[in-house]
């Protein structure tokens, strides 16, 4: 006999900043649009801040700051309607700060720190809260998840390190973002070096989120020399709590450059990559929010008509991404750069983007010493900035790297789960392609490598050079960083500081859930395969079936409810980093959510309640696995 199932259904996420968060919100828009057959209750966990996670926490320093223009950003899946705020219908990053209390409006082509965005974060959770229907309930959990153990009746039980201890769910969701890695190798040398010398005053330090690192005057003394491996975005995250974590001052000249009026209480920044050039300026920004480019030659339907012609030359739709993807995206970008060239009245043929050159300009070239090469980087710097000043429409070569960004979802057409030749995705993306990109298409704010370029004028900051090396000196008992290209680059450090996000991966994740995910067989890891490959290649990346992204088990199985989304699954997809949605538009952060929440409501449309097994109530069955332990 049918009847109505009064027990509730229960979702559970797992990590709230912007992928658990747009989870969220897309679960409030269709439980507040669709009849109540059912109750729900949704509970929201996270470690560090319901509502806005670690990276974005609401009590870090202002200086860490954002690399997307506010008005470019929104966690709401449809624009202000002339109602109240609410899933579905709430403002962009930019509408928000200029309509709340006590918030400094922030321009829709300006930057917003971290701490901003968590607020916003903060505000949408609340407004997700307020505006559920009266039959859902939202729990929100300060605690960490430290297992999840299948049910017999079905669906999970999840241990967590504070009250209540035990939660059962019916759906769970894994969004935990950044992960906390164990050392590898390398860093376990550096961490050992570093105990066995100094007393305590030689320290390494692995990467993390700047804000979660440990760079006080403590850690740190004044006067001391600093070695940072890694010239990326981070690097202006640690460079800034060096200097104006330390009181040191940017002030704007008549002239218009920055100046920089040190504190005294400043370490000394030896700082190096492979490139040795710190990532490049983004150009300012000169598109509408809802700006979206249209792609010519890698579209969706070529990459289709490559996969169709590998099938019919090998029997595989793998791709070659040098042979298929690569000279397409290649003509996007020299074609927007042709067309602004044009339009910006420049004079003379334009220049084909050489993007190796642009990424490694100090490639086969050596300097008789440190000043050489500074001289060299800040010629680079300079114009940079100038290239930035331009725009990103009406600057030629601004407006081309901009196309990286914009055709990231394409790629992902080409890349996604297993769309590479292994061997191709090896060399061709991961060791050829991916540098390069991520130093031409993520650049910061034009600001931060002003703040740059005025701290190596005035000595505080030092670029070791191009194929810096990073290494243990027991001749003195120091770190020691240096550049074969520059002469005399060698320089010797109290603190070395890995100023690179670390990449993910099942293995080396330090996280108690994951290693109970891992361990127990309830996740597995994704392998790649191929016509070509014996045996398979793993990645470190989380198995997902494509949407809606259910976890697969060690043994194979599908999990029909436990899903994941974001960070874990970097490599099974690609550039899962992504933390917001554009006003306007219906992007892919968007689709996932709502594929997710789609599926995890799918329970609810069931009314048809089905008997535990030994003819046990749910409830009853609950209480046996319980124990004495509190249910939610």
């Amino acid at each position: 006999m049918t009847t109505h199932n009064t027990d509730p259904l229960t979702l559970a996420v797992i990590g709230t900043g912007p992928r658990g968060l747009s989870v969220l919100e897309s679960l409030a828009v269709r439980l507040a649009a669709s009849d109540p057959p059912r109750p729900v209750r949704i509970h929201a966990i996270d470690g560090v801040e319901v509502g806005a996670g670690r990276v974005w926490r609401t009590d870090q320093d202002d200086w860490y700051t954002m690399n997307t223009v506010a008005g470019q950003i929104t966690m709401y899946s449809g624009g202000p309607d002339n109602g109240p705020w609410r899933p579905g219908a709430g403002p962009s990053l930019e509408e928000w700060s200029r309509a709340e209390p006590g918030e400094t409006p922030l321009h829709t082509d300006g930057y917003a720190t971290r701490r901003i965005y968590g607020r916003y974060l903060r505000s949408v959770y609340r407004s997700i809260e307020e505006h559920l229907p009266a039959h859902v309930e939202l729990i929100g959990t300060k605690a960490r998840v430290t297992s999840l153990t299948a049910r017999p009746v079905g669906g999970w039980l999840l241990a967590v390190d504070a009250p209540p201890h035990l939660i059962a769910a019916d759906q769970v969701l894994l969004a935990t973002g950044h992960p906390h890695n164990i050392p590898d190798a390398f860093e376990r040398r550096m961490l050992d070096f570093a105990a066995s010398h100094g007393g305590g005053r030689v320290r390494y330090v692995c990467g993390d989120s700047a804000a979660d690192m440990d760079l006080d005057e403590n850690a740190i003394a004044p006067g001391s020399t600093v070695a940072i491996r890694g010239l990326g975005l981070s690097f202006y995250d640690v460079m800034l709590a060096l200097t104006v974590g330390r009181g040191g001052e940017f002030k704007r000249t008549a002239q218009g450059n920055l100046d920089y009026l040190p504190s005294g209480r400043e370490p000394h920044i030896v700082a190096g990559s492979r490139s040795g050039l710190p990532i490049p300026a983004r150009g300012v920004n000169q598109k509408a929010p809802d700006h979206t480019h249209r792609p010519r030659f890698l579209t969706k339907a070529a990459v289709a008509q490559a996969r169709a012609r590998r099938i019919q030359r090998t029997g595989s739709d793998q791709l070659s991404f040098a042979e298929d993807v690569f000279p397409l995206l290649l003509r996007e970008l020299e074609t927007v750069h042709r067309e602004v060239w044009r339009l910006s009245g420049a004079e003379g043929p334009p220049p084909t983007p050489d993007l190796r050159r642009l990424a490694r300009p100090f490639e086969g070239q050596t300097f008789a010493g440190p000043g050489e090469f500074t001289g060299r980087l800040l010629a680079l710097m300079r114009a940079d900035l100038a290239e930035a000043s331009l725009g990103n429409s009406l600057g030629p070569l601004k407006a081309a790297l901009d196309v990286l960004r914009d055709i990231r979802n394409i790629v992902r057409e080409a890349v996604d789960f297993g769309g590479l030749l292994p061997h191709s995705h090896a060399e061709d993306f991961v060791q050829d392609f991916l540098p390069v990109n991520a130093l031409l298409s993520a650049g910061p704010p034009a600001e931060r490598v002003e703040q740059l370029l005025a701290l190596i004028e005035t000595g505080v900051v030092e670029v070791a050079g191009p194929g810096a090396q990073f290494t243990a000196d027991e001749t003195t008992g120091r770190f020691r960083v240096s550049s074969a290209q520059v002469q005399d680059s060698a320089r010797i450090a109290t603190t070395l500081i890995d100023a690179r996000i670390p990449t993910p991966d099942l293995h080396r994740d330090g996280s108690t859930l994951m290693t109970s995910l891992v361990t127990n067989g309830i996740v597995s890891e994704y392998f790649r395969t191929g016509p070509d490959t014996v045996p398979p290649v793993p990645t470190g990346g989380l198995n997902v079936t494509k949407a809606p992204f259910r976890a697969i088990a060690a043994d194979g199985r599908v999990h029909d409810g436990l899903y994941a989304l974001g960070i874990p699954t970097e490599h099974t997809r690609w550039f899962t980093q992504v933390g917001s949605g554009k006003p306007g538009l219906n992007t892919l952060f968007r689709q996932d959510a709502e594929a997710i929440a789609q599926a995890m409501l799918h329970q609810r449309t069931e009314a048809t309640e089905q008997p535990a097994p030994d003819g046990l109530t749910a409830t009853a069955d609950h209480r046996i696995l319980l124990g004495k332990g509190q249910i939610s």
